[in-house]
Formats: structure tokens, C-alpha cells, sequence
């Protein structure tokens, strides 16, 4: 009797359980889906300085003219009759050529650093795991694990280039160059008659500074990289029931037509995927994507194609902002032929169209 009563006890529990896991207030005839809502990440642009801005100096070196002087080297004098005049001699200094300066430059040293930057935070999802095995009912999703599953932050790390010293002059001072010139002098006249002894002339060149070295400055930038990294906008984990088309629970057909051998989508098909795909991802579920083959070539061959295939699917929902934890891929390759041309069967081209085939189903996820 008490066991009766245990396992009557035991029937209303789980069937209360059961009650309170579906859709509150469901309509005959609609079909619905439980759905985990997903974390939303959205993606963000930093500018990182990979080269910093420096300067590069040039040398204009000092420039020169010659200028000709015309000098006296032997002054006027008198010669006298009886008694001769009496010369000496007379050393004149002057600057043959003026001081200037010479300039050395060094260049701009660079060191090697680096910067490491998360580009993918730290997330978890809700898994599910496998049911109980002392589970007493007979449906499948009575009784199974929820994980709480966390997966670790992603990063990446940029090189970058740092200014050690900056470019420098040196400036070396270079002396002026003297030099002299003797020119005759009359240290005693002649006391008798007089005759006049012109002056002599000549001419000197001397070297003079018309522009003194100096050097030209030239900018260069820094240099910047742009890097992407997704930040976490709205957290997930949620479990929500949605309605649904029942028919969207079976699988669909995308109308593609994949060229031979061919994983890349043509227009059309991205046209078929947003008239199609797009609108039932909007409503917050989740999607298996599965694509299938012929049984034309080997197996393995047919199953990486299609695995190709679903991946194409997959990563163009992904550039149109579907969140990657709703989407399921699969290639089932030539498995799940729909009619009867397996391997040596001759079958006309119409027939195989039918196997080639990609098609979509709302999940529970």
C-alpha cells in the first residue's frame, strides 16, 4: 500500500514537472520551440599606434663666395737726388677665410614592444547534457543536465614599435683662417731733390661665408593599426518558449543551386537566404543548417563539400549579424540519399538534382 502511494506521489511530481517545462496557455494545432537566449556581442574598432611619429633631419652644408680685393703693396714715395730715401717694410694681417661650422647628424633609434588586447571576452552557454540514467520517463528531454559551460577570453597580441632616441646634430665650430701681407713703406724722405715714386697696387682673393651650415627637419607620422574585438552587449541563458510554424520544425528546402564542386554563394542564393532564412531567424530561434550531396564521387569527398556548403550558409547568416550560438551546420554528404541512386546506380541528371540538396529547421538550442 505504501508503495502504491510512493509511486503515485512520484507520477503527480513528475508530471507537475513536465507541466510547468511547456509553453504556459498553448492553442491546439500551434507548435512551439523552448529556446535559450544567447549572449549578444557587438563588435568594437580600436586604433592601436604600431609606429611611433619621429623626425628625419637633413644636412644643408655652409656655402661660399671668393671675393678680389685690390690692395696697395707699395705705398707713394719720393727719391731725392742726393740724398735717396729709406724704405722699410710693414706686415698687414687680414681674415683669408671667416670661421663656419660643420654639422653631423645621427638618426632616430626604434625599440620592439608589443601590446596585447582582448578581442573576444569571456562567455558562457547552457549545454545540454545526457539524460539520468535512472530517469523513469520516457521522454527523452525529462530528466537531462543543464551545464552552465564557461569558455575563457580570447586575445591577441600586436607588435609595436617604440621610439628609443629621437634623431640629433652635432655641430663643430671651425676657425676663421688669418693670413698677412707686407706692403713697402718710406721711413725716411730725400732731402734733396724730390721724385715722386708711385704706389703699387695688387689684388688678393679671400673666402667669405655666405650661408652657414644648418639642417632641414622632415615629419614622419605615426603609424596605426585598427583592430576588432567583440564586446559583450546583453547576457544570455534565458530559456523562453516560442510559436512557431510547425512546418518550420521539419526541414526546408533553399532553393540553391551550387555550382560544380563549388562551396561559394552566387547572388542569387544570398537573395534566396534573406527572403527565406532571415526572417525566421528574426523571430529569436535557433536553425540547423544541413546540406546534402549526391552520390557522385567518394564519400569523403561529398562529405567535406557539404560540410563546405552548410559552412557558407552559416558564415553569411554570421556577416548579417546572426549570432553564432543559434546556428548549427552540418554536412551530411551523400548519407541521406531521397531516392535510389546510391553508388553504381544510373541515375539521369534530374535524379541526382533531387540528393543535392541545403535545407533549415528550427531547433531546440
Amino acid at each position: 500500500m505504501k508503495k502504491i502511494i510512493l509511486l503515485g506521489i512520484s507520477l503527480a511530481i513528475t508530471s507537475f514537472s513536465f507541466a510547468q517545462d511547456l509553453p504556459p496557455n498553448p492553442e491546439p494545432g500551434k507548435c512551439y520551440v523552448r529556446c535559450t537566449t544567447p549572449d549578444v556581442y557587438v563588435n568594437e574598432t580600436v586604433e592601436v599606434m604600431v609606429a611611433p611619429a619621429y623626425k628625419k633631419l637633413t644636412i644643408v652644408p655652409a656655402t661660399f663666395e671668393t671675393v678680389t680685393d685690390r690692395v696697395m703693396v707699395k705705398a707713394e714715395g719720393k727719391k731725392l737726388v742726393i740724398i735717396p730715401e729709406k724704405w722699410g717694410t710693414e706686415t698687414i694681417s687680414y681674415i683669408k677665410k671667416e670661421k663656419y661650422s660643420t654639422l653631423k647628424t645621427s638618426k632616430a633609434t626604434f625599440g620592439d614592444d608589443s601590446e596585447t588586447i582582448e578581442i573576444k571576452p569571456k562567455y558562457a552557454l547552457w549545454e545540454l547534457g545526457a539524460p539520468a540514467p535512472d530517469c523513469a520517463s520516457s521522454n527523452p528531454d525529462d530528466c537531462r543536465y543543464w551545464c552552465y559551460k564557461g569558455y575563457p577570453a580570447q586575445y591577441v597580441t600586436v607588435p609595436l614599435k617604440t621610439l628609443a632616441a629621437d634623431a640629433s646634430e652635432t655641430r663643430t665650430p671651425v676657425n676663421e683662417v688669418p693670413t698677412t701681407y707686407t706692403k713697402k713703406v718710406v721711413t725716411e724722405q730725400a732731402r734733396v731733390e724730390e721724385v715722386v715714386i708711385p704706389a703699387k697696387f695688387t689684388t688678393i682673393k679671400r673666402t667669405v661665408m655666405v650661408k652657414d651650415a644648418y639642417t632641414t627637419e622632415i615629419s614622419v607620422p605615426a603609424v596605426y593599426e585598427t583592430v576588432t574585438k567583440e564586446v559583450l552587449q546583453t547576457k544570455g541563458g534565458l530559456t523562453t518558449w516560442k510559436e512557431v510554424e510547425c512546418q518550420l520544425l521539419e526541414y526546408s528546402d533553399l532553393n540553391i543551386n551550387w555550382n560544380l564542386n563549388s562551396a561559394t554563394l552566387t547572388p542569387s542564393a544570398k537573395s534566396e537566404i534573406d527572403t527565406k532564412l532571415l526572417p525566421v531567424l528574426a523571430q529569436g530561434v535557433s536553425v540547423e543548417i544541413a546540406s546534402h550531396t549526391d552520390s557522385r564521387g567518394t564519400k569523403e569527398n561529398n562529405r567535406d563539400l557539404s560540410e563546405r556548403r552548410a559552412q557558407a550558409v552559416t558564415n553569411y547568416l554570421i556577416s548579417k549579424g546572426v549570432n553564432t550560438s543559434r546556428i548549427v551546420s552540418n554536412g551530411y554528404g551523400e548519407s541521406q540519399l531521397l531516392n535510389r541512386c546510391s553508388d553504381g546506380v544510373s541515375c539521369t541528371e534530374r535524379d541526382h538534382r533531387v540528393n543535392r540538396r541545403t535545407q533549415f529547421r528550427v531547433i531546440n538550442k
